[in-house]
């Protein structure tokens, strides 16, 4: 071990290090914005802060700050060079406008949520179906890194075949060299939604807000294993029997099941 780290020119006492994770009270601050977020996704940092206090929580803002980048939550609203794209070859065009969205696998809608747990938190990646709203692919993650989201849809295809189109944000993990490789690999069509704007991946944004209120916030995990099977759980049942207004209130999987 001496010798493997001489050759590496690292000192031995950083691999004993663990760094510590969030306090209690940090976990307890991130609970209390996400659900703030959920219903003003347009509340920055100074909204945040005022929302906190509120609440008896005094708070300065570069935690806040820090805490919000780290559940990978941004406000939207109007920024400066709206016209302005980040890497061409990676940022694509929406494609849902004026769609008219009638078959199964034709459009799947794809994000990345923060899940708040007991003793910390994990990265939620969900694929929903557009037109049946059945879940084809989830996963959870200890970090926001391209190659978790990436499995997460490999593994949806192997199960229920290929979209036509693809819908997802701008985020990192889907305006990356291996994520769009895959798709044009696979003949698939890149959507994204244009930059601040919440409404253009409103089919996931819903059941996001759904699935917290439901299940996360009123069953908080203790672990990753835990919160794994209470998400599974919910997902099947989400699946193959609750009901959902956006498709006349019948159950996602009796629209699904159609699809070849």
């Amino acid at each position: 071990m001496r010798r493997q780290c001489e050759l590496l020119s690292i000192n031995r006492s950083s691999l004993y290090y663990k760094p510590l994770g969030e306090t209690a009270y940090n976990l307890q601050l991130m609970r209390l914005m996400d659900e703030h977020y959920l219903k003003h996704p347009s509340a920055g940092v100074i909204t945040m802060q005022d929302h906190l206090r509120n609440l008896n929580h005094w708070v300065n803002i570069k935690r806040i700050r820090r805490l919000l980048r780290l559940m990978g939550l941004m406000a939207i609203y109007p920024k400066r060079n709206l016209s302005r794209l980040g890497f061409k070859q990676f940022v694509h065009p929406y494609l849902l406008k004026n769609l008219i969205i009638d078959r199964p696998n034709q459009v799947w809608a794809i994000d990345i949520t923060y899940i708040p747990m007991k003793g910390g938190f994990m990265y939620l990646t969900v694929i929903l179906d557009v037109y049946s709203r059945f879940v084809v692919g989830w996963g959870i993650s200890n970090t926001l890194e391209a190659n978790a989201t990436l499995e997460v849809l490999k593994a949806a295809i192997r199960q229920y075949g290929k979209p036509e189109i693809i819908n997802s944000d701008q985020g990192c993990q889907f305006t990356c060299k291996d994520w769009v490789d895959f798709l044009n690999g696979q003949s698939i069509k890149i959507s994204m939604d244009g930059k601040g704007r919440a409404i253009d991946n409103i089919y996931i944004e819903r059941f996001f807000r759904t699935l917290k209120r439901e299940h996360v916030y009123l069953n908080p995990a203790k672990d990753g294993l835990e919160l794994y099977t209470g998400l599974e759980e919910y997902f099947h049942y989400y699946n193959n029997q609750r009901t959902h207004q956006g498709i006349n209130r019948r159950v996602p999987v009796t629209l699904y099941q159609i699809a070849a």
